[in-house]
């Protein structure tokens, strides 16, 4: 695409700036173009961190057929990079699985690596992940995982015996590392956050409990100011109070993720995360055992959400967008502004998805 958007305002750096954008070539030409009559503004691309199926396909069991059926949906929901998530499984389906994860896939949204979650998590903090997949800190599995395809994030639990290990060797080989499924005292999560842990995966849940004298994990992550958090803002994983605390505290360092399943975005009834049998039922996935096992989110939802929570939009949209491409060290990514891909999501002043447009290609238009 060559030529302007036709939008009255963008969000550029956390600031709406008045005017159209100017798109050449799959990239950003100019910002705050003069413009008569242009609708709607224009954001970065949505970026998920956290997303373990979209529309049917469960990237588990996915083949390239299949990450195009979910890159289309997602791209409906204002996704334009994400990765792709697997839980804790046996080996050989998690090898298998990141084996068929795409490459150079550049029509859809773009595929920027694997998160792993898992299998070094906490035996008592797994919520609906197999027990029986579950590994304490293993250095030469680790090694295999990291082999097997382009791991971006892992999530685990620090405070497991030779966790500090496995930090050191996934930081060496460029990944991120997230603190998820853990029961860790604040002190561990200290230690960890100081050994160069960087975020952490779904404040709250599937963590221990935060408590005026142990506040573990979710205290010692608040308190600082170089560490990010993800919550899942869809009414059913936390309290509208709790969103609203954790955006107070931890402004500018708020990720907003789906942890979507395969039956995202409308899915009701059965389902399944993995191997796992859930139930979707008003809005709520959860396993055999009542447990909360992902969710049926969308991105844009996750923003409105938060939104009407009395967040700034700006603040709601950064946390989308902006945010996570910092918790994965992309300057380029997640941002408006001259010689950035054009990856442009253009709402109207309900958040509601008019066009989606990946590398200055309109590739959704409602």
């Amino acid at each position: 695409m060559r030529g302007r958007l036709g939008v009255e305002a963008a969000l550029v750096d956390g600031v709406f700036v008045a005017g159209d954008i100017e798109v050449d070539d799959g990239r950003i030409a100019a910002v705050g173009v003069e413009s008569s009559g242009g609708r709607g503004f224009a954001v970065p691309g949505f970026i998920d961190l956290q997303v373990n199926g979209f529309g049917g396909v469960d990237f588990l069991d996915a083949d390239a057929a299949a990450y195009r059926r979910a890159g289309d949906a997602l791209l409906e929901t204002g996704v334009t990079a994400y990765l792709p998530t697997l839980i804790t499984s046996p080996e050989e389906q998690v090898l298998a699985a990141m084996s068929q994860v795409p490459v150079d896939d550049l029509g859809r949204p773009r595929i920027l690596g694997m998160h792993l979650e898992g299998p070094f998590l906490s035996p008592n903090r797994l919520g609906t992940h197999e027990a029986s997949a579950r590994r304490d800190p293993d250095p030469a599995l680790l090694e295999r995982l990291l082999d097997a395809g382009p791991v971006r994030l892992m999530t685990l639990a620090p405070e497991l015996p030779g966790a500090e290990a496995l930090i050191d060797r996934l930081l060496e080989r460029g990944v991120v590392v997230a603190v998820g499924h853990t029961d860790a005292i604040a002190a561990q999560a200290h230690a960890a956050f100081d050994r160069g842990a960087r975020s952490v995966s779904h404040l709250f849940n599937a963590m221990r409990p935060f408590l005026h004298r142990d506040p573990g994990i979710v205290g010692a992550a608040l308190a600082r100011e170089d560490v990010f958090v993800s919550i899942i803002v869809d009414g059913i994983h936390l309290a509208p109070e709790t969103v609203q605390t954790v955006a107070h505290a931890a402004r500018g360092r708020l990720v907003l993720i789906t942890d979507a399943i395969a039956a995202a975005p409308r899915g009701v009834g059965p389902s399944s995360l993995g191997e796992l049998d859930v139930q979707v039922h008003e809005g709520a996935v959860r396993g055999p055992d009542g447990v909360l096992a992902g969710s049926v989110l969308t991105m844009v939802e996750a923003v409105r959400n938060l939104h009407a929570l009395g967040v700034p939009l700006e603040d709601a949209v950064t946390a989308a967008t902006t945010t996570p491409a910092r918790v994965l060290g992309d300057s380029e990514l997640g941002r408006i502004d001259v010689g950035l891909p054009a990856d442009i999501v253009v709402l109207n002043d309900r958040i509601e998805i008019e066009r989606v447009l990946v590398a200055g290609e309109v590739r959704v238009a409602v």
